[in-house]
């Protein structure tokens, strides 16, 4: 059987018990799809997601040769695997499946019956104008990259980049000051309990250092993300040091000379009338 070509469409109405039928005029319904255009078959069944009911859709497919399904029922998020199951289960593309939402937008919201069975049977139509032109889609798959980047040294950062690191996944962390720490750094006590800041962040921070499945990228900013899900790439400036990272030890030496701190030549200190002037020696005289 050929999905292709003149669209041959099987409408397939379900009461849901009273959730649908007790609003909504289920035969008559069942009447006006039957003569839309397309529509070979029009049928309804008491609970369409149960199992007889999905034979049902599943058995029209293969009798009366349908290429395309729609069902109306409830809603989309309970049961749309579910029907695709069946239409494939048919032989046909999961994809050349519709359903239409008779529940929560048509019997649950409408008061008259009349309104509700004048409404149910416009989406109907809509739904069977839509899948007449329904593609079939196919699943693929595809490789996923399991690296983590994690944007910002904060608490937060560290404590993620920490949990993914221990669960076996390479993790990039990404922080744009000199050092990881952020604003719990600048803290004395932390909120509510008035713990030490730095005796909760200092052993994680050092840890975030050491650990082997962490890629550490301070003074550095994310300029650019593009992919998809999966398959995402990162562009990543990392800016100018002036220092060699691998040599660097930590002792702060460097920040006497370094060119981008400015340091004031002398310090003014003013005490009432008395004015102390301090000559910084670690500067050089122009």
């Amino acid at each position: 059987m050929s999905q292709n070509g003149q669209p041959r469409i099987g409408v397939f109405v379900c009461h849901c018990g009273t959730n649908i039928a007790g609003k909504v005029n289920i035969e008559e319904v069942v009447s006006f799809a039957a003569k839309l255009d397309d529509v070979v078959v029009a049928k309804e069944y008491k609970f369409m997601c149960s199992d007889p009911g999905q034979d049902l859709i599943r058995k029209s497919i293969e009798e009366q040769g349908l290429n395309r399904v729609v069902v109306a029922s409830c809603s989309p998020l309970m049961h749309e695997p579910t029907f695709r199951g069946a239409t494939a289960a048919g032989g046909l593309n999961p994809f050349y499946f519709q359903m239409s939402n008779i529940r929560e937008q048509v019997s649950w919201v409408t008061l008259k019956p009349e309104d509700a069975t004048k409404k149910a049977k416009a989406l109907v139509s809509a739904a069977v104008r839509r899948v007449a032109l329904h593609d079939p889609l196919v699943k693929t798959e595809v490789p996923v990259r399991p690296e983590v980047l994690i944007i910002g040294g904060g608490i937060a950062g560290i404590h993620a980049a920490l949990n993914y690191a221990k669960s076996g996944k390479k993790v990039y962390l990404v922080e744009r000051a000199a050092s990881i720490g952020g604003h719990m750094s600048e803290l004395d006590k932390t909120f509510p309990t008035l713990d030490c800041s730095a005796c909760i962040l200092t052993p994680k921070m050092s840890e975030v250092g050491k650990h082997p499945n962490i890629e550490l990228l301070t003074w550095s900013e994310v300029e650019e993300i593009s992919g998809y899900v999966g398959s995402f790439k990162a562009k990543i400036r990392r800016k100018a040091r002036y220092v060699d990272i691998d040599k660097c030890n930590g002792c702060g030496a460097c920040w006497e000379s370094c060119p981008t701190t400015v340091t004031p030549s002398e310090r003014i200190i003013r005490k009432g009338a008395l004015v102390i002037k301090r000559v910084n020696k670690s500067v050089p005289e122009a």
